[in-house]
Formats: C-alpha cells, structure tokens, sequence
C-alpha cells in the first residue's frame, strides 16, 4: 500500500504545469521538477517559465541591453539539441571500453611532455588524444557527467563548431599547462577541457548580465579538489584548460557579429598556435 508520503515522493518526478509527464529536471531558481517543454536554458542548467518571467521583470536595463545583443549574435542560431556534447562524450566512452581490452593504448595515447619535444621523440597526437583516456569508471563517470550539465547549456548557445572548438582548444590547453608546471608527468582525462568550458561559461555569462555566482562556486570547489593531497588529479591541466577557455569565450563575446567572423577563426587559430609555440618552454629539460 502506498502511503501519502510515497505519493508526494514520486508525484515529484512530474512536471508541475503538465502533471502526466515524468521528469527528473529541475528548475534551477524554484527547484521544482519540470518538463523538455517548460525548459529555457539558463547559465547554468535551465528555468521553468515562471522563474523566466520573473528573472526578466527584475532585469537591469543594462542586462536587458546585453540580452538583446546577444540575442542577435549568429552564435545564437541553430539548433538546441547539444549533439556535439553527445558525441563527445560517445568517443570518450568507446576509448575507454577500448583501454579495458587493450591496456597498451594509454601508453599510446596518455600525455607527456617529453614525447612532443621534437629533441626528444614526436608524438604530438598525445596533445589532444589524452582528453579521451580515462584512469577508471569514477573518472570518466565524473568528468562526462560534468560535459553533459555543462554541454546541455553551453552549445546550443555556441552552436556545434563553436563548442568542438572550445572543447579540443581547452583540452589543449590542459595540455600545455601539464607541460609548463609539472613537465615530465602522465596526464590522461577531459578534466582540462571541461575546466576550459567552465571558463567560457564564466566569461559568456558574465558578458550577458547572468548571474554567474552558482558557476564561481562550482569552479572554486573543483579548483580547491585539484590541490587535495592523495586525489592524484593534475591541477595543472586543470588550470591550463580554465584559462584558455576564458580567453576562447571572451574571443566569442567580442566577436558576435557576422562580419566579424573571420577575426574570430583567426584569433582561434592564433591561440592554438601560441599554445603549441610555448611548448618550447618546458623543451629545456630535455636537451
């Protein structure tokens, strides 16, 4: 027999303006649970309509200025399904039911510094290939559950390019940021790239008057995380992909527009080729 507290308990799995569909969703402002239909991506997560109207009539004229804006920008157009997300996280998912079989890959594919040093070896696939190896189920369970939360949010405000970008840039980023702090070490994971989505989710919100308290919190505790003794996560790549993707979503707010397009490509690829440049750095300990 069910008893009303059950009732009450799994009548919360419903949507609470469309009472016959079940959704595990909440809204982020007035926590109820809410349907695809009553979702409007926010920041961080999404609102139901009526926390949408209410954080619009408190809305400075300053925000609504920069809402309209970027309301108008191309990177606002297209389609609000995150498939890129889903890829990724798909690839990610099949590399690492790969490295259950053949445990060799990792040795293949994990980051070190001293084999994209040309003095050294060159293997510089290990840059980005390194984002899709994972060290055990809690890591890549932790770090594509971070994706989907993020992605869900961030791309269809991006679009698929953009974000792959963003993704494959911070990633990098990481990278690098293994190799200018603590070169000579083995790094494998997306935590790098997720930190980079982060950033730009940080620098685009802010950009857009949203309130951009919740993603502080969220990134200085997996910041503070990274610095626990015994976690053994590389801090550094974490730091790297935060920072390059600020600076890839402060290149995305200042250049909205269609005419500035080209400047856009440009200055990603000039920060893909500066990253690579200060690998030149950490070449010292190898020669």
């Amino acid at each position: 027999m069910t008893t009303s507290d059950e009732f009450r308990s799994n009548r919360d799995n419903f949507c609470y303006r469309h009472p016959d569909r079940q959704s595990f969703v909440l809204c982020q402002r007035c926590m109820r649970t809410i349907c695809p239909e009553c979702q409007t991506p926010a920041a961080v997560g999404v609102i139901c309509p009526e926390c949408l109207r209410e954080q619009r009539a408190t809305q400075t004229t300053a925000q609504k200025k920069a809402e309209r804006r970027w309301s108008r920008a191309p990177m606002t157009v297209g389609t609000q399904r995150p498939t890129a997300t889903y890829v990724i996280i798909a690839i990610t998912a099949a590399v690492f039911v790969l490295q259950l079989f053949i445990p060799a890959l990792e040795g293949i594919f994990a980051f070190n510094s001293a084999f994209v040093i040309p003095s050294i070896a060159f293997e510089p696939w290990r840059l980005l290939t390194a984002v899709f190896l994972h060290s055990s189920f809690f890591h890549i369970g932790l770090n594509m559950l971070a994706l989907w939360m993020i992605g869900r949010s961030l791309e269809p405000l991006l679009g698929h390019a953009r974000f792959v970008a963003l993704y494959l840039l911070s990633g990098l980023g990481g990278s690098v940021g293994v190799a200018l702090i603590a070169p000579g070490i083995w790094v494998v994971g997306a935590s790098g790239a997720v930190f980079g989505l982060l950033g730009a989710l940080l620098v685009i919100g802010r950009h857009i008057g949203a309130n951009i308290t919740g993603i502080l919190i969220v990134l200085g505790i997996n910041l503070v995380i990274g610095f626990v003794p015994g976690y053994n996560i590389a801090w550094q790549a974490h730091i790297g992909g935060l920072v390059v993707g600020a600076l890839i979503g402060l290149v995305f707010a200042r250049t909205r527009t269609r005419a500035r397009q080209p400047l856009q490509i440009g200055l990603l690829i000039a920060i893909g080729v500066g990253l690579l440049a200060l690998l030149v750095i950490p070449a010292v300990f190898y020669v």
